[in-house]
């Protein structure tokens, strides 16, 4: 587990980020291989594959759930470590990176009891039909096994990239990637267990990815490391990392919940071919935002090191550095999905109604996808100066003020129909990204010197 540490503290902010943002931006895309490639495969099934990607969209909602309390625990305690660390306070970022474990164990015990014992009940208020429901409630039984080892490893693995060791962060979803790739097509296919393959191979990945990052957190080579004899909970600790996490919270909860509403709208408008579609489009949006995310997270922990050391031209230099090298990159994938649609929509399924069906939606749903950086920046520089009001509010502001009314209501304007759900996320980019954007430039950025 050998791996070079970043000194967060460096004179050369845009190497450190680029230290950072590399790998974590090759193990996020990895981490969507998780998903990403169930779906590839589910959506090959020879005669059901359409429709089970239906199912497997259904499920979106309950894995976002898992990933927004991973998040809270995880994304909410990391930046209050290298803040820690940036002021030389080892035990306070100690006690944050334990009691974000333990909260992460306790919530994943609860999510799968939760989950498990109301599992018909939640799928079927998610939009399930009775086509849908026996590939939703096969995909989603199974996965709640791992919800543990899911929430593991995704909130600690922050805690070992803000320690500096971004390349041991890789090689923790690395690792379960490849597990699932080996895994997935032999259960779906081999086995012929469909969508319960699928998720077996996923909750098998995650959990030896789990068991890397407790070897990694309890080895001799962490600066932090757990520690379990004599652990008490300290619930103002929790208090706070909770606050501080909230916002990244909010972005994958409402996430789940404009999932939700979509499904069920496009169940109204369109029926279960348009959910198909709605979950073709979200694994394109996850694999178009992938680069951008692991920018604004990259430059995260040296802004908050820096944040903690006072060295406020260095903080200043990583924010334009993050913000002009997301915009870069949005306004260029925008462009190459709006040119080749089809080669995204293919990757997953070649049924002709529902190639049809996806080409104008993701036309309407991309539309101005360059307005993400600007939400992405502006979020990251909240969450990384411990600014944890305002990262809440613009985390609610795109998703639970803008997208829920907007996808509720477009559908019945002037007989949009499912284009209305499609159009409310691009309008949601174009006033919540610059709102959450200014808001930072006039209350960050421009006070920064008199911070010092």
């Amino acid at each position: 587990m050998q791996s070079r540490q970043v000194d967060f503290g460096g004179t050369n902010v845009q190497r450190n980020i680029l230290s950072v943002a590399a790998p974590m931006m090759a193990a996020q895309i990895l981490n969507l291989l998780y998903n990403i490639i169930d779906r590839i495969y589910i959506g090959k099934i020879p005669g059901e594959g359409t429709i089970a990607l239906a199912g497997l969209g259904l499920c979106f909602p309950v894995i976002t759930m898992v990933t927004a309390f991973s998040s809270l625990f995880g994304a909410g305690g990391a930046p209050l470590c290298a803040i820690a660390r940036g002021k030389n306070d080892m035990g306070k970022a100690r006690d944050v990176m334990n009691n974000a474990f333990f909260m992460l164990v306790a919530t994943g015990t609860l999510l799968t009891v939760i989950g498990l014992v109301f599992r018909r009940s939640i799928l079927y208020l998610f939009g399930a039909s009775d086509a849908t429901y026996p590939y939703a409630s096969g995909y989603m039984f199974i996965y709640l096994f791992g919800t543990v080892f899911v929430m593991i490893s995704l909130g600690m693995n922050p805690y070992i990239n803000s320690q500096g060791f971004a390349r041991i962060g890789m090689k923790t979803v690395v690792l379960g990637a490849a597990v699932n790739i080996i895994l997935d097509p032999i259960f779906i296919f081999v086995l012929n267990m469909g969508v319960k393959g699928a998720a077996l191979a996923t909750v098998i990945s995650q959990f030896i990815s789990a068991i890397w990052v407790l070897c990694f957190l309890t080895g001799k080579q962490a600066e932090l490391k757990l520690y379990f004899r004599g652990f008490h909970p300290d619930m103002a600790c929790i208090c706070e990392v909770m606050k501080l996490g909230f916002s990244t919270f909010c972005m994958a909860f409402t996430n789940s919940l404009v999932q939700i509403v979509c499904n069920t709208m496009l169940k109204t408008f369109g029926g279960d071919l348009y959910i198909s579609v709605m979950t073709v489009i979200n694994s394109v949006r996850e694999i178009a935002q992938t680069p951008v995310s692991a920018i604004s997270d990259g430059a995260s922990p040296v802004i908050s090191y820096n944040y903690g050391a006072e060295k406020i031209g260095q903080m200043r230099r990583a924010i334009h550095f993050m913000t002009q090298m997301g915009f870069a990159y949005t306004l260029f994938i925008w462009g190459i999905i709006s040119v080749f649609p089809e080669f995204f929509i293919r990757i997953f399924n070649n049924n002709a109604e529902l190639l049809h069906a996806a080409v104008p939606s993701m036309h309407v749903y991309f539309f101005g996808f360059f307005m993400m950086a600007f939400q992405f920046a502006g979020q990251s520089v909240f969450k990384s100066l411990n600014r944890a009001k305002q990262a809440i509010f613009f985390s609610l502001l795109r998703k639970v003020v803008i997208v829920v009314p907007l996808t509720l209501l477009l559908p019945r304007v002037g007989e949009l129909g499912v284009t209305g759900v499609f159009l409310a996320e691009p309008v949601s980019n174009f006033i919540g990204g610059l709102a959450c954007y200014v808001t930072m430039r006039r209350t960050v950025l421009a006070k920064l010197p008199a911070e010092k």
